[in-house]
């Protein structure tokens, strides 16, 4: 049955959350034996942070070898070999963030750390019923589906996303573009890019200069961060040069895993100049990057924004993803955004629930979830800090939470309008959130599909 939900908070929010404010602090890497003798010169370099980065199962045993039980390790091989769509990359910067606060149960600590669960999934954490929900798909938004070039994906009437390099400095387990970014897996063959770099960024400045009606372009990856910082700003000048753009946003999760990256003297003497520029023109200039929880804002990266800032970028903002375990309750998103506005100078921005993309279930919330949320989070930010909960709808595009139009909550099926009113628009909730009753539809449903 298809009926309306209304969100109705869980808690009176506004009693039960006291806020404090909490100073960021920088985790102790000399808690890591073979950090103990690491200069801040070096932490501070993003060459070394690179040089220096986690890539296997085998290299984190090499760095915190008996800290960690064989059972961690175990579990996160098999991980590696039956589940994840993501390799596993991992800079030193991000790696301090989970770390747990006391040493005695190491692993309980470093396990149950929040940053861990999203950057380093093992076994363990995947859903053992559903690791997948029956329809998630690789390239979930359709991205591939919608672009206009390579590397230009045109979903929205106004503003289009520019990819200019599939990798980053670390990857996230739940990246949306699994398809695409990051080497191949034992799960996924990656998607390749095929034109050179230049004949990439030429399509797609062509394509813009040919279709005034876009104003806004995202330009992303992957991460910007790994593109030489000469391609970058030679593409951000030129793209600056399009006289219908007047909104760019530049998309690192690199502020927040290897913010040392934004403190280089080249590529803050780099922002200043394209920062000049956007001013000139008069386009807003914003970097737009993706921290899920507390612990992974630092001093580095307040000091990180603070340069971006300083250039002279307009806003730098968040887009995290709601995630299971991590940030999905009122008091987690609170103290993040927080930390994110009071004590790094980042705008909460956006919180998307996390795609349908495979083996993602154990991270998923439900749409009833977000909107409770959204409800339970109001009236303690300043408005203009209060990030919206998301559902970026497949075909469609994001909706806020409280835009759908239908839902069946047994089923965990949302329906969507798109903007003419006409088609319908569909989104699932993880089975795991739904009543026995909407497990055992599906159940039922996968069954009956496989049987043709």
């Amino acid at each position: 049955m298809v009926r309306r939900s209304v969100a109705v908070s869980s808690e009176d929010t506004a009693t039960a959350y006291r806020y404090v404010r909490r100073p960021l602090y920088e985790p102790d890497r000399r808690r890591v034996p073979a950090w103990r003798e690491v200069t801040d010169e070096q932490w501070r370099d993003a060459q070394w942070q690179r040089a220096h980065c986690v890539k296997n199962p085998r290299d984190l045993h090499t760095l915190l070898g008996g800290l960690l039980s064989d059972w961690f390790y175990d579990e996160l091989a098999a991980d590696q070999e039956r589940f994840a769509t993501m390799p596993i990359l991992l800079t030193p910067q991000m790696v301090t963030t989970m770390l747990p606060d006391e040493p005695a149960g190491f692993t309980d600590g470093f396990v149950a750390n929040p940053v861990r669960r999203y950057m380093l999934p093992v076994r363990h954490d995947r859903d053992a019923r559903w690791p997948s929900h029956p329809l998630a798909q690789r390239d979930s938004l359709h991205e591939s589906d919608m672009a206009v070039a390579e590397g230009l994906v045109h979903r929205y009437p106004t503003k289009v996303l520019a990819e200019l390099v599939t990798t980053c400095p670390q990857y996230c387990g739940h990246c949306t573009r699994m398809d695409l970014v990051g080497t191949s897996t034992r799960q996924v063959t990656k998607a390749a890019l095929t034109l050179t770099p230049a004949d990439r960024q030429a399509g797609i400045l062509r394509y813009l200069r040919e279709n005034p009606g876009v104003r806004d372009v995202v330009v992303s990856g992957g991460d910007v961060a790994n593109l030489p910082w000469p391609h970058l700003e030679s593409f951000l000048l030129r793209l600056l040069d399009v006289e219908s753009v007047r909104d760019v946003r530049i998309a690192t999760k690199a502020l927040i895993g290897l913010p040392q990256h934004w403190l280089q003297d080249r590529v803050r003497a780099g922002m200043e100049r394209v920062a000049r520029l956007a001013a000139a023109r008069g386009v807003h200039l914003a970097v737009h990057t993706h921290a899920n929880h507390a612990r992974s804002v630092t001093p580095l990266v307040g000091e990180a924004a603070r340069a971006l800032l300083d250039a002279g970028v307009r806003d730098v903002r968040n887009q995290g993803v709601l995630l299971r375990g991590v940030n999905a309750t009122a008091g987690d998103l609170l103290d993040l955004c927080f930390a994110l506005q009071d004590e790094a100078g980042i705008l909460p921005y956006y919180f998307y629930l996390c795609d349908i993309v495979p083996n993602a279930e154990h991270w998923r919330t439900s749409l009833g979830e977000a909107r409770r949320l959204q409800h339970d989070i109001m009236g303690l930010l300043p408005g203009y800090a209060t990030p919206r909960l998301v559902c970026d709808v497949p075909w469609l595009g994001k909706r806020w939470v409280d835009q759908v139009e239908e839902y069946d909550t047994e089923r965990g099926i949302s329906y969507w309008s798109g903007p003419d009113g006409g088609r319908r628009y569909t989104y699932y909730d993880p089975i795991r959130s739904l009543p026995e009753a909407g497990r055992r539809w599906w159940a039922g449903s996968v069954t009956e599909n496989a049987g043709g």
